[in-house]
């Protein structure tokens, strides 16, 4: 499949790429200080691949 803006990945990608713990992960979703979510009708989330390059972005701009 090919990567492009609009790639849907599932929260073990996103964990894998930026290696966290997945209980961190959680809580920032919690505290809403992680990336954007979609949550699918199946109930399953998704987070963009534009959302998370934005959401790390954000992060390197506040260092």
């Amino acid at each position: 499949m090919a990567r492009t803006d609009d790639e849907m990945l599932t929260i073990p990608q996103v964990i894998a790429e930026i290696g966290v713990p997945r209980a961190t992960f959680y809580r920032w979703r919690q505290l809403r200080k992680g990336p954007k979510a979609i949550k699918l009708p199946n109930g399953a989330v998704r987070i963009r691949r534009s959302e998370l390059d934005r959401w790390i972005a954000s992060l390197e701009e506040a260092a």
